[in-house]
Formats: structure tokens, C-alpha cells, sequence
């Protein structure tokens, strides 16, 4: 895997595109707020939202994270991993959302309590997109 590509680009911006499809097979997009896990690249979502009706249906997804002015940019293609109330042992679920902030935000939260609280709340889902193959460009 190229990970010190990806993570050189999510350093510089946290903010991507990512593509999961509809029924149709047509692409559905949504702009996200990004960090680099272990095993992919997370985010939180909540309930309701077409992505996550979407990869119920088919984890299959891709995530196009660029430098701000577009020159630089990494894909990532593979499957996402839901991890969500119901679906994953409450601790574990905890815990990802906490890593999941501090990988898309670069610092600590200023009240763990609260954050756990208004995540649980919102019934946040965690989403690790899984990469099965990465390229890279520059638009330039």
C-alpha cells in the first residue's frame, strides 16, 4: 500500500470525495471529513444518510482525497467497514469514534464525556474505507 502517499495528502487536507453506489449502479457522492487509520482511511456518519443505506448494500466504495488547490490527489478503491450501534459492541464502537476524531482533527477533544454522549446521541456510525488499490496524480 502507498500509505505515506495518503498520508502525506490527508495532512494537508482532511476534507474528501467519496463514492458509494445506488441500486442503480449510478454513483452517489458526499464530501467527508477525513483521518488516516491503521487500516484505511475513517470517517462518522449518521443513521439515515443514502452512503450508509448504500454500503449496507454494497460495502464497495471509492474515496478521492486532494492537496486544497487539486494539484496533488490520492484515490482509494476498495470496500468500507460499518461499524455502528447495533452492529458492534458498544466499547469498541466508542473507542473507533473517539480515534476517528482525533485521526480528522488532528488534536484531542476537549471533553471526551460530551463528545461520547453527542455521538451516541446522533448514533454515529464509524466508516473505515479498506483500500484495494490506490493510485495517485497531479492534476498539474
Amino acid at each position: 500500500m502507498q500509505l505515506d502517499k495518503i498520508q502525506d495528502i490527508v495532512a494537508l487536507n482532511h476534507e474528501a470525495v467519496f463514492t458509494t453506489f445506488r441500486r442503480s449502479g449510478a454513483a452517489q457522492m458526499s464530501i467527508v471529513t477525513v483521518g488516516l487509520l491503521d487500516n484505511g482511511v475513517a470517517f462518522t456518519i449518521s443513521p439515515g444518510s443514502a452512503k450508509l443505506a448504500n454500503l449496507r448494500r454494497n460495502p464497495r466504495c471509492s474515496l478521492m482525497v486532494s492537496r486544497r488547490d487539486w494539484g496533488d490527489y490520492v484515490v482509494l478503491e476498495g470496500h468500507a467497514q460499518v461499524l455502528s450501534p447495533n452492529a458492534t459492541p458498544i466499547e469498541e464502537l466508542r473507542l473507533t469514534l473517539r480515534e476517528v476524531y482525533r485521526a480528522g482533527s488532528g488534536k484531542e477533544h476537549p471533553d471526551w464525556e460530551e463528545f461520547d454522549q453527542a455521538v451516541q446521541k446522533d448514533r454515529r456510525s464509524a466508516i473505515i474505507v479498506v483500500p484495494e488499490h490506490i493510485y495517485h496524480g497531479n492534476a498539474g
